[in-house]
């Protein structure tokens, strides 16, 4: 089977991110003798520089790590939670709205991935946090090369920020703004970390002792006061049309810091797939796997119609259970046993037939009565995104192009270590920058419903239900692989289509990955303005006129897309012998795997 670029094998270690120069940086750490949670951090902060597009500073970062030495895996939740002053009151019956906007400072969370990495540095990482930022610290200093999608990005967005967000125009319009074949540096930014060292060296020679410090600086200190300034001096027009001002302050950012958690797991034919809880939307691959694992997958075509088909109606049922059923669960009851249960899963499978459901088909759970979604009014929500540049989910554009949002970075030691995280959030076109730090705030409080009642209900102090889904699997109970990718709505599509690939036909990770994919916009999405579009498949253009006459003869509302449009996975893997495996996605040509 022909594959666009070898997948990688060696013994030393592996990379694979979603940009070539994070790929080679965590595997320049490798090299100077770090772990796997060493060459990760680096990896994770030099994607703030070289994909500002689709993650920054402000941004959220969940991580599933294996521990070698524990035998162990944990989940890193980076997702920040809603300020104090956030609440259904203020944004419905005291600002007169009726959805959290998509962008600007009012649906601006605690920003969560500095303290996920940091904390991951300090417990599993031997590194200090100096040599792991010297990498990003350098590209920001110089200067990068930046993508064309980036260029294209801010010319979208040009004109808001020349007319309503000075603070970005300033930093990224400076000199004309980036152009092809030009380095692009953020000094602002560059200072801001080296300032962070400082204060943190400060504390004296112990590598942990740094890292807390500089946890400290970073949430209770100067970052802090500069966020909570700027939030309280600045009105900023977001998509609701009108200026809005933020409510984040500084208070809300001491009072956080990123936890450890056990992952959720769910089996599928001899592997264990492990994912972040109920606060993600992780959990829906795990229930769509369950309902895959009741059809004789290994028998269909993996590029054929009736693949698809069943692929698109189970994820159908997995994400209807995620608006039922989702939310923090440290504010809702989530009966996740129930869900991921065998005789749960025996009853939704029944509901796959041979034509396509329009209808969005929740399950039923005793003494679990949710609200039921607006799917008429989301339907009709469709195309309020061509009102706001720089809003909703820019992965998949109106029709069916693959685009960018988040990042994933995946890489295994030759200690058998193993990281999988996903950061995004706070990229350049979601909110305006603070100047004196050179990056943005992330949007996630998109998210939340106005709606006391529905498990992702707005609350202070909660975590929006994130689309953000690192995954990570154990074969015969020992690790086998990390993978992911970016996409919002889409992560947990093309990941089941990868994975099924991969266990029921035997393709490697390459394979899998550069093989025509598809994803369904079937429920209600994640993202401001919320829209769904019932019935909706989009299929890479590589796929047979056949296939797609068959699935429109099934009832699918069918888009056919670019040949190279759907999905931007990465994945790495070690096999019992000892051997490591790694493949990277060449749609958007950005993505890598390196290693020896």
């Amino acid at each position: 089977m022909f594959t666009t670029r070898p997948e990688i094998a060696g013994t030393f270690g592996v990379v694979a991110s979603t940009h070539w120069i994070a790929s080679q940086v965590g595997m320049s750490v490798l090299e100077r003798g770090g772990n796997a949670f060493d060459a990760a951090a680096a990896a994770g902060f030099t994607l703030q520089v070289v994909e500002p597009h689709l993650n920054g500073p402000g941004g959220d970062c969940p991580i599933i790590v294996h521990d070698a030495k524990a035998g162990a895996q944990q989940v890193i939740c980076g997702q920040g939670v809603a300020p104090a002053g956030l609440s259904i009151r203020h944004i419905r019956d005291e600002l007169g709205l009726d959805l959290v906007p998509g962008t600007g400072l009012l649906p601006a969370m605690v920003p969560g991935a500095f303290d996920a990495w940091a904390l991951m540095l300090r417990d599993y990482g031997t590194w200090s946090l100096r040599d792991v930022l010297s990498y990003a610290i350098g590209y920001a200093r110089r200067g990068v090369h930046y993508v064309p999608r980036i260029i294209a990005t801010l010319n979208t967005v040009r004109p808001m920020f020349e007319t309503e967000w000075p603070t970005s125009a300033a930093l990224w319009l400076r000199d004309g703004g980036p152009q092809e074949g030009r380095l692009w540096a953020n000094p602002t930014l560059a200072d801001t970390w080296e300032r962070l060292l400082r204060e943190a060296e400060a504390a004296g020679h112990d590598r942990i002792a740094q890292i807390d410090a500089a946890r400290s600086a970073w949430y209770g200190g100067f970052v802090a006061e500069a966020i909570d300034r700027f939030f309280r001096a600045n009105e900023i027009m977001d998509t609701s049309g009108r200026r809005h001002r933020g409510v984040l302050t500084g208070d809300d950012m001491a009072r956080w810091r990123a936890t450890k958690e056990a992952p959720l797991k769910r089996d599928y034919r001899g592997t264990t797939l492990l994912k972040c809880g109920v606060w993600s939307q992780g959990p829906t691959m795990l229930q769509t796997m369950a309902l895959l694992e009741g059809f004789d997958v290994g028998a269909m075509d993996p590029l054929g119609e009736r693949f698809i088909h069943t692929v698109v109606e189970c994820l159908k049922l997995a994400f209807a259970d995620r608006e039922a059923f989702y939310g923090d669960p440290d504010f809702v009851d989530v009966p996740i046993a129930t869900l991921l249960s065998d005789d749960y899963i025996a009853q939704r499978r029944r509901l796959v037939g041979e034509s396509a459901s329009l209808d969005l088909r929740p399950g039923t759970i005793p003494g679990y009565d949710r609200p039921a979604p607006d799917f008429a009014a989301a339907e009709a929500r469709a195309e309020w995104l061509s009102r706001a540049p720089g809003a909703g989910e820019p992965t998949v554009a109106r029709l069916g192009a693959s685009g960018g949002d988040t990042c994933h970075i995946d890489v295994i030691d030759a200690q058998g270590n193993m990281v999988s995280a996903t950061p995004s959030g706070g990229w350049l076109q979601s909110s305006p920058a603070i100047p004196e730090l050179g990056f943005c705030l992330g949007t996630r409080g998109q998210m939340f419903w106005l709606d006391e009642a529905h498990p992702n209900g707005l609350k202070p102090g909660k975590r929006p239900r994130t689309t953000l889904s690192p995954a990570m699997a154990l074969k015969d109970g020992r690790p086998w692989m990390s993978f992911g990718t970016p996409g919002g709505e889409q992560q947990d599509q093309w990941q089941p289509i990868m994975f099924a690939r991969m266990v029921d036909h035997a393709m490697t990770i390459q394979q899998a990955i550069d093989a025509p994919s598809f994803h369904t916009e079937h429920w209600i999405s994640s993202f401001w303005p919320r829209p769904a579009r019932p019935g909706k498949v989009v299929i890479e253009g590589r796929y047979g006129a056949d296939v797609a006459t068959a699935l429109r003869d099934r009832g699918h509302r069918l888009e056919v897309g670019g040949d190279w449009s759907e999905g931007r996975l990465t994945g790495a893997r070690q096999e019992a012998d000892g051997q490591l495996f790694a493949g990277a996605n060449p749609r958007g040509m950005q993505g890598y795997a390196v290693g020896r």
